[in-house]
């Protein structure tokens, strides 16, 4: 006997990969032009893209002790992370906090899939949910793009061409603006902007900037996430069978088929071979009749490529493009509620889920990240904390030895480099910890590191014959600030038995 047919994944051999959906045969280059979503979604990601929008907006002009809440300045090598001064003295703790981004990215990933491509990333938020609801109220839906797009130059498509430049243009020159006031802070960039002729490199800077966004928005657009993100890449290698991503569910959708209002359910009941009395010899299975294989939900009405802003057919499998927006979980979701079918034929979903109908495990692979970016939080969380306000090195003076004083005490000149993180100046005072001596100060005035500033301080440590046993001696300076204890710095001390 015949077995039943089974139900497989669509394009089983893998044809959709051979090209990209955003170009087309001849090479030249084929403009998406997506139907505008709607749906439960899509409303909750234009609700958090809102929020997204507002902090980014907001965040440049928020300050704490008079700096900026966030900045990265790479120039001066300056950056503040809601209010903490890090210098390039603290480079190791950026060097951690990489390293914990970038397995917190690959157990995100595994787990989540590619999630924060479409709900979280600059580059969707401002395509899909400012640039793209531009377009669509200036040149219409999908459809009417098209058919603007084929139209001859006319005073139409003129004014919509005109009206949409600009309007791309003037959002993109707001964005290059914030933009560069998280590089240099807001009040610095308000200043140049006062005085413009006295700094030609920040305007050479704005409109270097805009005009990236502008070509990016304007032209390059899902090509930014399809060949120049690496995450995209990563992404082939990172998930897995269990691993969330925006699926459809092809045990329920295939075989697929045309609806039409009067289909209506066929019976399909088994008949005996022998006999062909309906249902005579159940229990002998091998005896019945396949069944005919009935229709699945999908109804081959493309409303989830219609609506892709990267142009694939979600039902062919995982792909590269799918930066998991949702879209194509809105449009199926609208059809199904139209044709009286459950909704959730494409949905967040693993492989694993669809094909045996299990709920997502956390497997050993899952926990052995989730450790080690516990260990690495826990690890970065304490070098912030415990990190010093004060970074001071003390070294003794290049190219000398030591000095004997007239009454029989032996000097050592040392250079002490200080950079202060903090928003305040620091005045302070130095004293030996281990030793009976005496720091003579080359120069006059009150020791004084400037806020968010270095100093530079050369001074003599002056010892007795008698505490210097040996040519070399380390001996510990206390760094103080109004008689509270700062820090402890070591160095060495050279005596005259060098020599002898």
């Amino acid at each position: 006997m015949e077995k039943e047919t089974e139900i497989k994944p669509p394009d089983q051999k893998g044809s959709f990969r051979d090209s990209v959906a955003t170009i087309s045969k001849d090479g030249h280059r084929n403009f998406i032009n997506p139907k505008k979503p709607k749906g439960y979604l899509y409303n909750l990601r234009t609700r958090f893209s809102i929020f997204y929008l507002i902090v980014f907006f907001t965040l440049p002009f928020l300050k704490v002790n008079d700096e900026p809440l966030l900045m990265i300045n790479i120039l001066e090598r300056k950056f503040i992370i809601f209010g903490l001064i890090f210098w390039p003295q603290d480079f190791f703790i950026f060097g951690i906090a990489m390293l914990t981004f970038i397995v917190f990215i690959i157990l995100f990933t595994v787990v989540f899939g590619r999630i924060f491509c479409g709900w979280a990333c600059p580059q969707t938020i401002f395509m899909e949910m400012v640039f793209r609801k531009i377009e669509y109220w200036i040149d219409g839906d999908s459809a009417q793009q098209k058919i603007l797009k084929a139209m001859p130059m006319n005073a139409e498509k003129l004014k919509k061409r005109a009206l949409k430049f600009i309007a791309f243009f003037s959002i993109a020159f707001i964005i290059a603006n914030f933009f560069l006031a998280y590089l240099i802070s807001m009040d610095e960039l308000i200043d140049h902007i006062k005085n413009p002729s006295a700094n030609i490199g920040t305007l050479i800077a704005l409109l270097v900037f805009t005009t990236i966004f502008f070509f990016v928005y304007w032209w390059f657009r899902e090509q930014v996430c399809i060949v120049v993100c690496p995450y995209g890449r990563l992404q082939g290698v990172l998930l897995d069978k269990n691993s969330i991503v925006v699926a459809y569910d092809y045990k329920r959708g295939e075989p697929r088929g045309k609806y039409s209002k009067n289909q209506k359910e066929e019976k399909h009941d088994c008949k005996c071979v022998d006999c062909k009395s309906d249902g005579a010899c159940k229990d002998l299975a091998e005896k019945f009749e396949p069944a005919a294989v009935q229709q699945g939900d999908c109804i081959d009405c493309f409303a989830c490529v219609r609506v892709c802003p990267t142009g694939i057919d979600i039902r062919n499998g995982t792909q590269l493009e799918c930066v998991n927006c949702t879209a194509c979980i809105d449009a199926c979701d609208t059809i199904m509620t139209s044709i009286d079918k459950p909704k959730g034929l494409v949905r967040y979903a693993s492989e694993k889920s669809i094909t045996d109908g299990v709920q997502l495990k956390f497997t050993g692979r899952i926990k052995a990240y989730s450790i080690v970016l516990g260990l690495l939080l826990t690890l970065l969380v304490t070098l912030i904390v415990t990190r010093s306000d004060l970074d001071a090195r003390l070294m003794r003076t290049s190219g000398m030895t030591y000095t004997s004083l007239p009454d029989g005490r032996i000097a050592n000149l040392y250079n002490l480099k200080l950079a202060n993180k903090t928003h305040k100046d620091i005045p302070f005072t130095l004293k030996l910890e281990d030793v009976t001596g005496e720091i003579t100060p080359v120069g006059s005035g009150v020791p004084l590191v400037k806020k968010e500033d270095y100093a530079n301080m050369q001074f003599f440590i002056k010892l007795n014959k008698s505490e210097v046993k040996g040519w070399k001696k380390i001996i510990h300076v206390g760094l103080y600030e109004n008689g509270i204890k700062l820090k402890t710095i070591e160095a060495k001390f050279i005596g005259p038995e060098v020599y002898e």
